[in-house]
């Protein structure tokens, strides 16, 4: 009985002490990091459904192309400034692909930012009317993210 109470005690610790490391380990990002990376997992979903009926990968589907842009239309028109705090760029923290100079060109990433919340209404004014009005509008919501991750995301 002495040595199972020893084996059960011997893998219990064993147990915590990695769990305890794991836990440590593993924290990942800040809150504000998890959420960013959160939207940017939103806008691809929204994009990739939308870009597949463009490209006529999928069928196109009026009901779902509108909801698919009305999404992109809301998430790119929320206020987002919380999501970027100083100090959760790729050189502060792990996690991220967020490049140092968005906080040195604070104006211009707003207005990158903008450019993606216009660009999005707009094609969420025409992306359940009929494929074309879809087609025609991907360009510019396909630009402004292009323009932003150009200048401000670590490349892969």
């Amino acid at each position: 009985m002495t040595l199972i109470r020893a084996l059960a005690t011997t893998a219990m610790t064993a147990s915590l002490i990695s769990g305890m490391a794991l836990a440590d380990g593993h924290a990942g990002p800040p809150a504000e990091v998890k959420a960013r990376n959160g939207l940017m997992a939103n806008y691809s979903l929204n994009l990739g459904i939308l870009g597949d009926m463009a490209k006529g990968k999928s069928d196109y589907n009026a009901d779902v192309a509108a909801v698919a842009a009305a999404n992109l239309a809301a998430l790119a028109g929320t206020d987002q400034s919380l999501l970027w705090p100083t100090g959760t760029d790729t050189m502060s923290i792990d996690g991220t692909r967020a490049l140092p100079k968005i906080w040195d060109a604070k104006a211009d990433f707003d207005s990158k930012a903008d450019d993606l919340a216009k660009a999005a209404v707009a094609l969420a004014a025409v992306a359940g009317t009929d494929l074309a009005g879809l087609q025609g509008a991907m360009g510019g919501v396909g630009g402004a993210c292009g323009a932003c991750h150009k200048a401000y995301r670590e490349p892969k």
